[in-house]
């Protein structure tokens, strides 16, 4: 039984955790509300810097949002693949098996929304982070437990003061917005006396009423795991020392191991979790490849214990102990859109521009002002009467001639030049800051005269934001390698792998984690996860399907199938078309594939006829009398 003094001190020492670093944190937090603003478009004008008085600025009139704008030209939208490399030629088969089953949690899970708001989150606010979950509730007829990938946004995530690596932290502490029904169903504890302060978990008073700040934080036990503490203002929520390891419910009457809500030995409704560490098989395994794991092992007598007269004593079987996996990682994934020293999240674009973002709205709010102030200026006489109408013809009354001499009429040219100057200029400087060229924004470029000129522009502007995609490309390695641990720790049950085949039909075959529980040649057993991943850098390619149909099509003009007049070739060039999902591909490939089985069959026939017609004896030689066949006739 858990004192209720070390829960109070407990929850106190994490409070202090989180007020501490969130006040370190403070600044990063209130330069996040600055940029989110500036990329939805923020009419405030920031004053001059290093002025003694605060100088009062006016919104501006209008704004061209730059920073939504190269944001926006930087998104890529493709999501690279896994890349799984064993250290083993052993264990070749293993890593493409976890390649597939990869690729197959990818299409499952919400990649494509997620990588979505990831690209416009990393470049403004300078980075972002991934949360890998296991979740147990969500299973199906042969398998308990998925996994759960979901975004962060950075303000969620508070971070040790002083650490920039994740893996170094002693804790790190994310904040989840959550209604209070769903607390009290997930664990168990009624909080709807909880009030809640914090407006970033809310859109209103009215959701706030039913919606709390649930603080998890994630810490390095003692032993080298991660452990794991909840809670909501004054209420914990949660604590678990290893909350990555094993927990089963034992009955505190007799010790089993209970399954249901009552021993099955016993009887007793009481039970407690308890922490494991080993497990039994009740029976043998059996691996992908046909090999058995066995649940007991037969253990030979010592010297001590050898019978003179018949030999070695046998020994009873014991049941192996097998350990379980425990991933050792903080579930946590971070993003950096460019790498800063010392800093947990990487350089911010617009932190790089803002300067320019608002000397444009300065120059922007001024034409706009000169323009609407301007105008033209009608001059009269005191006693001439006009009717200012908006008819084409206007009459005015003189009394002589020298009053329409006083008619005249000035326009007022305001001079607009400078500020658009000014504004242009902030543009391109913004621009070349962020290394985006008019190529890779997809307009014209006048400097680029040619095909091969058009590709070396993009490629030299593509060079600049090279680092942006290697930093994307490992974050998504880092989180490959997390969501195998968590499967490799989780999944008990076989699940099926999908992968599509060279010539477009589909196979399956089976992720099964006791493949990787392997026993050294001291008869211990031990989990293979020393797989090195990465990730495929032609998926972006691979995703394009217009781009690979047309390299395909020149796969086929360039013979890399063959002759492009045989068949043959022309069935392997549908049937990878099929693949990429090009239209009717199918149906074609089908009708090439049936025309060669009616070929086939005809040549069949065809040949089938001159065998008989060879082997057919002539009916004049058929009648000869004996003793004659031998003559030359």
């Amino acid at each position: 039984m858990i004192k209720l003094q070390d829960k109070q001190k407990r929850l106190q020492i994490w409070q202090e955790r989180l007020q501490y670093n969130v006040g370190q944190y403070a600044q990063e937090l209130s330069a996040m509300d600055k940029r989110a603003a500036l990329y939805s478009g923020s009419r405030k004008i920031e004053a001059q810097a290093g002025k003694q008085t605060e100088e009062k600025t006016q919104p501006a009139s209008m704004v061209r949002n730059i920073v939504s704008e190269l944001v926006e030209a930087q998104v890529d939208s493709s999501i690279p693949f896994p890349k799984v490399t064993a250290r083993q030629a052993e264990d070749e088969a293993l890593a493409k098996t976890i390649e597939d089953y990869l690729r197959n949690e990818i299409d499952r899970l919400p990649f494509e929304k997620l990588n979505d708001l990831d690209e416009r989150i990393t470049p403004v606010q300078g980075g972002n982070f991934f949360l890998v979950e296991w979740d147990a509730k969500r299973h199906t007829h042969t398998t308990s437990g998925e996994l759960s990938v979901r975004l962060l946004h950075p303000k969620q995530v508070i971070p040790q003061h002083g650490v920039s690596e994740i893996e170094d932290m002693d804790f790190i502490i994310v904040r989840i917005a959550m209604t209070k029904q769903h607390v009290k169903e997930k664990y168990g504890i009624d909080v709807s006396d909880e009030g809640e302060d914090n407006p970033e978990s809310r859109g209103g008073e009215s959701i706030a009423k039913d919606v709390v700040t649930v603080n998890v934080g994630y810490f390095r036990n003692p032993k080298g795991g991660i452990g794991r503490y909840t809670w909501v203002n004054d209420v914990e929520l949660e604590y678990l020392e290893d909350y990555q390891a094993r927990t089963l419910d034992h009955c505190k009457n007799c010790g089993n191991v209970v399954h249901g809500d009552v021993c099955a030995e016993c009887g007793s409704p009481k039970k407690e979790s308890r922490q494991e560490d080993i497990f039994y098989l009740a029976g043998d395994i059996q691996r992908s490849d046909g090999s058995m794991i066995p649940a007991y092992q037969d253990i030979q007598a010592t010297e001590e214990i050898i019978n003179p007269f018949t030999g070695m004593v046998p020994i009873p079987t014991e049941q192996n102990k097998f350990p379980y996996y425990k991933p050792d990682c903080y579930p946590i994934v971070l993003r950096r859109n460019v790498s800063a020293w010392g800093k947990v999240l990487g350089e911010s674009d617009t932190d790089k521009i803002q300067d320019q973002q608002n000397a444009i709205k300065k120059c922007d709010t001024r034409v706009q002002e000169k323009l609407d102030k301007g105008g033209s200026v009608l001059t009269k006489h005191l006693d001439s009467r006009m009717d200012f109408t908006d008819e084409q013809l206007k009459v005015v009354e003189v009394q002589n001639p020298a009053e329409v001499s006083c008619l005249r009429v000035y326009n007022l040219q305001v001079d607009t030049s400078g500020d658009l100057a000014i504004a242009e200029q902030n543009y391109q400087s913004a621009r070349n800051i962020l290394g985006i060229t008019d190529s890779f924004q997809g307009r014209q470029d006048r400097t680029a005269t040619s095909g091969t000129a058009k590709q070396i522009a993009v490629a030299q502007s593509a060079g600049r934001l090279e680092s942006k995609r290697i930093m994307k490309n490992a974050m998504y390695a880092d989180l490959y390698q997390v969501m195998f641990k968590f499967l490799l720790a989780y999944s008990d049950e076989p699940r099926t792998v999908r992968h599509n085949k060279l010539d477009g039909s589909t196979e399956y075959s089976v992720f099964n984690k006791y493949d990787f529980l392997v026993q050294d040649d001291a008869g211990a057993w031990y989990w293979k996860d020393d797989f090195l991943f990465s990730v495929d850098t032609s998926s972006a390619l691979a995703s394009n399907r217009e781009a690979m149909w047309q390299e395909t099509r020149q796969n086929l003009q360039n013979g890399a199938f063959g002759n492009p007049q045989e068949p043959q070739a022309l069935l392997l060039f549908w049937s990878m078309m099929a693949k990429l999902h090009y239209p009717m591909a199918e149906e074609i490939k089908a009708q090439i594939e049936e025309m060669q089985q009616n070929m086939m069959q005809s040549m069949q026939q065809q040949m089938t006829a001159q065998t008989a017609q060879q082997t057919t004896i002539p009916q004049g030689i058929a009648g000869m009398p004996q003793g004659m066949e031998g003559m030359g006739v």
